[in-house]
């Protein structure tokens, strides 16, 4: 590959975008609460925060040490990563409990990437976490979903304009902070309701001896916090608009 076209690449990549206009950011984070509260549309956009939640607990599994044997994700947009290890201890905790807050603190990942104005740098590394999800999951509709959502991805990172890349990785940020919050509080309303006795939370007080509860709490928590602070580094256009530093 000739030198010129590896620097352009490289600028591209790494490189910064100027800061989008103040009313995208405001497009984006109402379109993205729409599409997280309205039934038909989050029944759709769900399979990107599933996707997230169970990438989270197969990262926190590696980092454990415990076996991963493979990630599904099924049409209902419920997900299921299966570890080998020990069924006890700190390994099966922390993996237990990295999925509600993985969609979250991706997203406040991303947020700090758009505050620096490094739009493509973020749609690239959302193709190579998808691409390293890919190779985790073990049934056809889990393919499915992470292929056409990578190809989707990187298809607007490739392809896209500089205003349609701000647009889509706002939009998307937005929606993993928002959408984030969202299946915790469904959890608690399944969980109080007697409908999902073997959740995250509830094999996380099997295992910690804390009520389950609790772990509600702490994902809310973090999926609340994550919110407030990429929601405060996404708002950097606006406020830089009315005078206000950062």
């Amino acid at each position: 590959m000739p030198l010129d076209e590896v620097t352009d690449i490289w600028d591209r990549l790494f490189g910064a975008q100027p800061d989008p206009p103040s009313w995208l950011v405001v497009v984006t984070a109402l379109l993205a609460f729409a599409i997280v509260v309205v039934r038909g549309p989050w029944r759709v956009a769900r399979n990107a925060i599933t996707i997230a939640h169970e990438g989270g607990h197969a990262l926190a599994a590696l980092l454990t040490g415990r076996r991963l044997r493979g990630v599904r994700l099924h049409s209902d947009t419920s997900g299921l990563t299966l570890s080998a290890g020990r069924p006890t201890g700190l390994g099966m905790a922390v993996t237990l409990s990295c999925g509600y807050i993985a969609p979250s603190l991706l997203g406040l990942g991303g947020a700090f990437l758009l505050g620096g104005n490094h739009i493509t740098l973020l749609l690239w590394v959302t193709v190579l976490l998808l691409l390293a999800m890919l190779i985790m999951i073990r049934n056809p509709y889990g393919v499915f979903s992470v292929v056409v959502t990578g190809a989707v991805v990187f298809g607007v990172s490739w392809f896209g304009s500089p205003q349609v890349q701000a647009v889509f990785a706002y939009l998307a940020v937005w929606f993993l902070l928002i959408g984030g919050v969202r299946p915790v509080g469904e959890l608690q309303t399944l969980r109080s309701r007697g409908r999902l006795p073997d959740s995250d939370a509830d094999q996380l007080a099997r295992v910690t001896h804390v009520p389950g509860l609790f772990w509600v709490g702490f994902f809310g928590l973090v999926s609340l916090v994550a919110l407030v602070v990429g929601g405060y580094l996404l708002a950097d256009p606006i406020l830089s608009a009315a005078g206000i530093t950062t």
